[in-house]
C-alpha cells in the first residue's frame, strides 16, 4: 500500500515544509547560533517566510484576556523589568494593552513583604495590568501571612467581571 500524498511524512523531502524548534541556553556555545540557524535555513523545505507563525505573537492575538496565576516573585521581577526570557514573559511583553491582563501574586510572606515587591506590583499596575491581590493564610512552607494566591472563586469572579466589562456583554 502506497502512502497517501496528504501524509506529511510521505511528501518528498524538497516539497515538505519542516519546522525545527531550536532551544538555546546560556552556554557560551550559543555564539554559534547565527551560523547554525543560517545553515539550517539552507535545508530544502525549511521555514523561511515572514508570515509563518510566531508563537508568543499568535497567543497574544488569540487571547481576549491574559491571566497569570500564580505570578511568582521571580516572574513578577522579570515582567516589571521588561525581561522576556521564556514563552510567558514574551507573551506578556508583546501583550496588546487594550486587552485585560490580570495577575495573581503568590509567594512566601517574607518575599511579599520585601520592599521591592510593592514597587514591582505598582509597576505592573502602571502598565495597566489588574492585580488580584494575594491573601493571608498559612502557607505550604508553614509561615502565616500574606502571600498566598487569591482563592480560585475570587479569581474566576474577577475574570468574568473583567471579560464582561471589556466585551460589553452582560453576565447571566
Amino acid at each position: 500500500m502506497e502512502p497517501k500524498a496528504s501524509c506529511p511524512a510521505a511528501t518528498p523531502l524538497v516539497e515538505r515544509k519542516f519546522h525545527v524548534l531550536v532551544g538555546v541556553t546560556g552556554s557560551v556555545a550559543a555564539l554559534k547560533l547565527p551560523l547554525l540557524v543560517s545553515r539550517l535555513l539552507d535545508i530544502p523545505g525549511m521555514w523561511k517566510c515572514r508570515s509563518d507563525p510566531v508563537l508568543h505573537i499568535d497567543l497574544r492575538r488569540w487571547a481576549d484576556l491574559l491571566l497569570v496565576a500564580p505570578l511568582d516573585a521571580n516572574t513578577l521581577g522579570k515582567v516589571a523589568s521588561g525581561i522576556c526570557d521564556n514563552l510567558l514573559t514574551c507573551v506578556i511583553r508583546a501583550w496588546d494593552r487594550s486587552k485585560p491582563l490580570l495577575f495573581c501574586p503568590a509567594m512566601n510572606t517574607a518575599m511579599w513583604e520585601h520592599p521591592i515587591t510593592a514597587q514591582q506590583v505598582d509597576q505592573l499596575k502602571a502598565f495597566g495590568y489588574i492585580e488580584i491581590p494575594c491573601v493571608a493564610k498559612k502557607l505550604v512552607c508553614g509561615d502565616k501571612g500574606l502571600g498566598a494566591m487569591a482563592e480560585v472563586g475570587t479569581i474566576v469572579d474577577k475574570v468574568k467581571e473583567v471579560l464582561f466589562q471589556h466585551s460589553g456583554f452582560q453576565q447571566s
